[in-house]
């Protein structure tokens, strides 16, 4: 029998940062790492492309099965296109959220997200990955911060890329998704009662990563 695979399941709201510290805790540990959400992510922007509404569950799970995707050397690759930076577009998110909440859709995504725990481990980030995608994890960790803070955060991260930005709607925006991601029938977002709590409110980035490096060895 083979040994299970140790997984570090990070789960957190918009915007907390949990894909930040999930991606330097993996390279810390050389582990493989899974942004799930980046998956709901390509599927919303194949839907939008082929101009599917965004409740039309069957044909979006459908999109998702058949869902051509790469992630090579920190680029994700759509059909073979780099969109890296095209599903990280506000109008994408806001979609992405909403198609998650469609049951048939999160379960076309489930086995695909599990097939990423290869050897020799897997830090996995997301709303339900220590929850419904991967409930055996080893370590699991529930990364959050104020509404506030977040929508502080996303502002100076799209105005350093160049784009523009209202903080106020931003905040609003993190506000709406929190409600629809945590009142969603299917898989809400909720910090499970084995989950360790880490709020990134006043906490750098380094010390969320020994945070969660340190749980994850025992520390």
């Amino acid at each position: 029998m083979n040994e299970p695979v140790p997984i570090i399941a990070i789960d957190g709201p918009s915007a907390s940062g949990k894909g930040t510290v999930a991606q330097i805790v993996a390279q810390k540990l050389g582990f493989h790492f899974l942004d799930s959400g980046s998956l709901y992510r390509l599927v919303a922007l194949t839907a939008i492309n082929a101009g599917c509404a965004l409740d039309d569950e069957i044909t979006i799970a459908e999109k998702a099965k058949s869902l051509d995707v790469k992630f090579e050397q920190g680029k994700i690759l759509l059909t073979g296109e780099d969109v890296t930076e095209t599903i990280r577009q506000e109008r994408i998110g806001t979609s992405a959220s909403k198609i998650s909440a469609l049951p048939k859709v999160r379960d076309a995504l489930t086995q695909r997200q599990r097939d990423f725990a290869k050897a020799p481990g897997l830090v996995a980030d997301g709303r339900d990955m220590g929850s419904v995608i991967f409930p055996t994890a080893q370590t699991k960790i529930f990364l959050t911060a104020s509404a506030e803070v977040r929508a502080e955060r996303r502002y100076k991260q799209l105005i350093t890329k160049g784009n523009s930005a209202n903080l106020d709607d931003i905040l609003k925006d993190i506000r709406d998704r929190d409600v629809r991601d945590s009142s969603r029938a299917v898989a809400p977002l909720k910090q499970q009662a084995d989950a360790l709590l880490l709020d990134t409110s006043d906490m750098t980035i380094e010390t969320a990563v020994q945070f969660v490096l340190d749980a994850y060895l025992g520390k």
